[in-house]
């Protein structure tokens, strides 16, 4: 039964999210905080799957600015409800992330959603925006000393610019990781200039932060034992 109710809520959030309806996404997050679910299980099962899909309807053009619009209130409206109640200190605590679309691509719908995510994983997020110059996703990086630098592009003519970027964050920051993801990159690209991961999604991007940060905690631990 509790599995039931469980996926009944996460449908609702996707629904609600996918039909731009802040009520029904509000009720749901209420209902998760009454049944007292997992709260990021939620946000991952149901929220996240409805504004990916709103992503892909909008890419495919069945949704244009206005659905992208009311659709992302309806995710902040349940976000609003869900985040003050999660215990962030079981999944991150306090690991910065640095986040942009790479210069002369303006295509921030999945920048958005990643980011999101990120917060809602308890990531303290560093957003640069988009169409963001090279220089000042180096630049960001040595201000916040974030452990992770993620890179976005949905343009061919602007994903190779990442090249670059990771080189001069390398030189200047050896081991921060750096991630890339868009419609046009691809793993093999990934792998050619230099990036530590490719995400095709949010889950897997978000997956692969929590994995590194656990590296890194580890190796935090190593380096004060020696």
């Amino acid at each position: 039964m509790a599995g039931d109710v469980r996926r009944k809520i996460w449908a609702r959030l996707q629904e609600g999210v996918l039909n731009y309806d802040e009520e029904i996404v509000v009720n749901a997050s209420r209902d998760v905080l009454n049944y007292n679910l997992d709260i990021y299980e939620c946000i991952m099962k149901g929220l996240l799957p409805g504004i990916e899909e709103v992503g892909e309807l909008y890419e495919r053009g069945d949704y244009f600015i206005a659905e992208m619009l009311m659709c992302s209130d309806a995710l902040y409206a349940g976000l609003n409800v869900l985040l003050p109640h999660i215990k962030r200190e079981q999944y991150v605590e306090k690991r910065q992330i640095v986040i942009g679309v790479v210069a002369g691509d303006i295509h921030d719908i999945g920048k958005n959603i990643i980011k999101m995510m990120f917060d809602a994983a308890g990531f303290k997020v560093h957003d640069l925006g988009c169409d963001v110059p090279l220089d000042k996703f180096v630049d960001e990086q040595l201000r916040t000393d974030a452990e992770i630098v993620c890179l976005s592009a949905m343009m061919t003519t602007t994903m190779n610019s990442m090249s670059e970027i990771i080189k001069r964050i390398k030189e200047k920051s050896p081991g921060v990781k750096v991630m890339v993801g868009g419609a046009p990159v691809n793993r093999n690209l990934a792998n050619q200039w230099g990036a530590d991961s490719y995400a095709d999604n949010a889950h897997n991007a978000i997956k692969y932060a929590l994995e590194t940060i656990t590296i890194l905690k580890s190796l935090d631990k190593q380096s004060r034992i020696d």
